[in-house]
């Protein structure tokens, strides 16, 4: 685990903004120290690289948010889309440069303006988007989320971290057990009502997602404790298959 300073040093993003991502609930703190401060793993560091890409590739936040807890994210599947989009931006630069060597070898004679042609990446980034974004639940997530301010945003997240973090203490029971279900229906209703349907193909995935490891397990564990994310997918489990 890191400190917000070390992964500052590390990264070269600052504390602040690390902080700012973290109230957007862009990238939660693994866990924190017994003082309060934010500490990060492996996985925080991972989806950091990927909210650093798509910024150099000139995403939104909101929409880089929006990405990335898509049910639907591929993670290498968004890493040869930033590869092609980077190789794209290289080569408009090397176009750049190569009009400004020769706008100074002749003096500012040299008149080319193709260099300037960005369409190719602006269709690429928006097929890239529009893709991300091609399912009714995101499109559906964008209408209920147009309006709302980052600090709304966080504080939805918080409230849906909450709701998880009360699998947390009812791991002694059976995954069936009626209690157990009825925290996932209002898991699910809570989705449904703020973010979009969720059907139960689509909380099928979400269960997946919260005990597959990496960040959505870490960041449920951290709220509910070791095995929350684990038992809030085998009860979610119980509850699509019914």
């Amino acid at each position: 685990m890191m400190t917000v300073k070390e992964v500052s040093d590390l990264t070269g993003v600052s504390i602040r903004t690390l902080h700012y991502y973290d109230r957007l609930g862009l990238l939660p703190a693994a866990g924190h120290t017994d003082s309060g401060y934010r500490l990060y793993d492996d996985a925080a560091l991972e989806r950091l690289q990927q909210i650093l890409l798509f910024r150099e590739l000139e995403f939104p936040l909101k929409d880089i948010q929006r990405i990335l807890t898509n049910s639907a994210f591929d993670r290498r599947k968004a890493l040869a889309q930033q590869i092609e989009l980077l190789t794209l931006k290289k080569q408009h630069l090397e176009s750049l440069i190569s009009l400004a060597q020769k706008t100074l070898t002749t003096g500012g004679t040299y008149m080319d303006f193709t260099a300037f042609d960005t369409q190719k990446i602006q269709e690429y980034t928006r097929q890239a988007k529009q893709q991300w974004g091609a399912t009714s639940a995101y499109k559906e997530f964008e209408q209920k989320t147009a309006h709302q301010t980052a600090q709304e945003a966080a504080d939805m997240g918080s409230r849906l971290m909450e709701i998880l973090a009360v699998f947390g203490g009812m791991q002694h029971k059976s995954p069936a057990a009626p209690a157990v279900q009825t925290q996932v229906k209002a898991l699910q209703a809570f989705i449904t009502e703020h973010y979009y349907t969720c059907t139960k193909e689509i909380f099928a995935q979400l269960g997946q997602m919260y005990g597959a490891g990496g960040a959505f397990t870490e960041n449920i564990n951290a709220v509910g404790g070791p095995g929350t994310a684990e038992f809030a997918a085998k009860a979610i489990e119980v509850y699509c298959q019914q």
